[in-house]
């Protein structure tokens, strides 16, 4: 029997919450009753047929403070009729990945009438969302009770409530008993052990589960680096001619592990199935602006910007701005000079302890420096990126990125690079390597993980007493939890998680030859960086919606890139050390044409390494390979039914029009 969302129930007065929506204090009556209708409308109304209510009944609201906070959830019918529709990919009993249909679950591993498994909470909420934001205006002008908030057909509901300041935020519940088990099993207990990947991806989705998985990946992918470069670091110190083994052997290690990284990335995803998920057309995104009109391609009324408008901001403002901001990190970096000297010249005339300790400080104020400046920058990025009016979310996040990579880059690197190519003192190019990675690593654990648990933890505590001291008769652990996490900071994505790892990379991998002990230090603290990162994840932010992937997306771009600048200036550091200069003391333009030629065949050596590591293993090609042949068979077998059913349509023509 086929089930039609028209059959589903949406008045259920118990369900199991999902996600929370909460209002603006000041919201009016016929506000709430309009969404609360459009919510739980049927979809052939153009509801979004959700099971809703308010987290406090009306004595409740009267005896505590009156939140707007309402709770969302579904049917386990609607649930996988949304799985449907959003293209969710599960696994057969032929062990083949397909899209998800509700007339052929029984065909699905896992799926039983009676068992409400099949579908992960994270996938369940990801459901709720997309079913939400899809939510569009029909004949409405403006949100009832909001003139001011313009409305137009097709535009999705809760966008406009979002920017309108409406609504102020829509999140989605913790599980606790699963939170603890997935705890239990990743970071409560401080052994060496594989992270429960499935599991993270289970609770938090895919997105964050490959940003984990790549990082326990890039950590245990360290430590060979570790292992041969601590020998170098205590017996070959000086001797720059022996390190070309060590940097010819950090070269070729770069290649391969991203190379591998993408081999193990499809099987992850393959098996999640989000590399055979298909990719839905792209919204314009909540900030967008413009003069309204209809899409060319999918004739929805939306707003439309001139593309020259935007390249007009790009040019003329954001990409000066930027200029700007790398002079000033510049500039910055010459005052960290001036102090470096006056340090120096501190100790040359003493030389006692407290001066030797001295020579150190420049390089720690600059490294919080430098923290600072990335952050401050980070947030006129995005300032300017979405007054730059960018239509789509991939397009935006492309520009901040591009943004944010350059400055970044500039602002942690260019003092090595003087140090390097300009000052050529290797002595002070290690003392600034190891001051700045091991300063920028212990700020990132304190400002990204404990101050914000500290903080989480003491809110916490004022919350339980609140709510220890009512006493009204309400589910007191529902409404804890949901006050609790409201309060919540919101995780802003894997963005600045990745960013510190390329950081990380190109401390390890830029003057590998000179600071070989770089990736011991970046595996210590990788090991901590698990740990801090999962308690972020499961006590100090929000639980985020799940986000369906298929790889790291423009980071292994970011990360091959940065392995490709590695080999010139490994072999420019090496070209530049006395050993060497000392096979050609006449002829220097010998040595730099030796030097270019070794660059370029380690290059050549990388691309051809990267070519012939096929970036998906041969089963998973196959697989792919199969699916899209089944897929375009069964185009083919519809278009041929339906040929077949026009000509069985088609009149039968008469002996005499034959005859004419």
């Amino acid at each position: 029997m086929k089930v039609t969302l028209s059959a589903l129930d949406t008045h259920e007065s118990s369900f199991t919450p999902l996600v929370v929506i909460e209002l603006a204090q000041d919201v009016k009556e016929e506000t709430k009753e309009w969404l609360k209708n459009r919510i739980i409308a049927k979809k052939k109304d153009g509801g979004a047929q959700l099971l809703f209510r308010p987290l406090l009944n009306k004595y409740e609201r009267e005896t505590l403070e009156n939140q707007n906070l309402y709770l969302v959830g579904a049917s386990k019918i609607r649930l996988l009729l949304g799985a449907e529709a959003v293209g969710l990919v599960k696994e057969c009993h032929d062990n083949t990945m397909r899209a998800f249909t509700y007339g052929t679950r029984q065909n699905f591993k896992g799926f039983d009438d009676n068992n409400d498994d099949f579908l992960t909470m994270a996938e369940c909420q990801f459901i709720i969302k997309h079913e939400l934001e899809n939510l569009r205006a029909k004949d409405e002008k403006m949100i009832p009770g909001y003139p001011q908030a313009k409305l137009y057909p097709g535009k999705s509901l809760l966008r406009r409530l979002l920017t309108s300041g409406i609504v102020i935020q829509v999140f989605p519940l913790h599980d606790n008993e699963a939170l603890k088990k997935l705890e239990d099993t990743w970071y409560t207990r401080l052994t060496l052990k594989y992270q429960p990947i499935d599991n993270i991806r289970g609770y938090f989705g895919e997105t964050i589960a490959l940003y984990f998985g790549f990082l326990e990946y890039f950590t245990f992918a360290l430590i060979p680096m570790a292992v041969i470069g601590l020998p170098y670091y205590l017996f070959v110190w000086e001797d720059y001619d022996k390190y070309v083994i060590f940097a010819s052997f950090n070269l070729i290690w770069s290649t391969v592990i991203l190379e591998v990284w993408k081999r193990g990335c499809a099987n992850m995803t393959y098996r999640w199935g989000t590399l055979v998920m298909k990719r839905q057309f792209e919204e314009p995104r909540p900030g967008f602006h413009g003069v309204l009109g209809v899409n060319s391609i999918t004739g929805r009324e939306e707003p439309l910007y001139p593309s020259y408008k935007r390249q007009l901001r790009i040019y003329l403002v954001s990409l000066p701005f930027v200029c700007f901001c790398l002079y000033f990190s510049l500039y910055v970096m010459m005052i960290y000079f001036d102090m470096e000297i006056w340090a120096l010249g501190l100790h040359e005339n003493s030389e006692s302890e407290w001066t030797s300790v001295l020579l150190y400080v420049p390089s720690i104020i600059y490294a919080i420096v430098i923290e600072i400046m990335n952050r401050l920058y980070r947030y006129a990025a995005e300032f300017l990126t979405s007054w730059e009016n960018h239509r789509l979310e991939s397009a935006y996040q492309n520009h901040l990125i591009l943004k944010v990579l350059v400055f970044n880059f500039l602002n942690c690197f260019a003092s090595l690079f003087y140090i390097a190519f300009v000052l050529k003192d290797m002595k002070l190019l290690r003392q600034s390597l190891a001051t700045l990675l091991i300063t920028s690593q212990i700020l990132n654990q304190i400002v990204e993980s404990l101050l914000p648990y500290w903080l989480q933890k003491k809110h916490g505590v004022q919350v339980k007493r609140k709510v220890q001291a009512l006493k009204a008769d309400i589910d007191a652990t529902l409404y804890e939890q949901v006050i609790l996490e409201k309060e919540m900071g919101t995780y802003m994505g894997t963005f600045d998680d990745y960013l510190e790892l390329f950081l990380q990379f190109g401390y390890v991998s830029l003057f590998s030859c000179v600071y070989p002990l770089a990736a011991a230090f970046a595996v210590l603290n990788n090991f901590t960086e698990v740990n801090s990162d999962a308690l972020k994840m499961c006590r100090v932010f929000k639980r985020p919606f799940s986000e369906p992937s298929a790889s790291i997306g423009v980071w292994q771009l970011a990360f091959e890139t940065m392995s490709v600048i590695s080999v010139v200036t490994n072999c420019a550091l090496i070209g530049m050390s006395p050993q060497v200069n000392a096979v050609f003391p006449e002829s220097k333009t010998d040595l730099i044409l030796i030097v270019v030629a070794v660059e370029h065949a380690l290059l050549a050596l990388k691309f051809i390494l990267a070519f012939a590591i096929p970036d998906k293993p041969q089963h998973i090609q196959v697989k792919l390979a199969r699916l899209e042949f089944e897929s375009l068979e069964a185009l083919k077998q519809q278009q041929m039914k339906l040929t077949a059913e026009d000509l069985k349509e088609e009149p039968r023509v008469s002996g005499k029009e034959q005859e004419l």
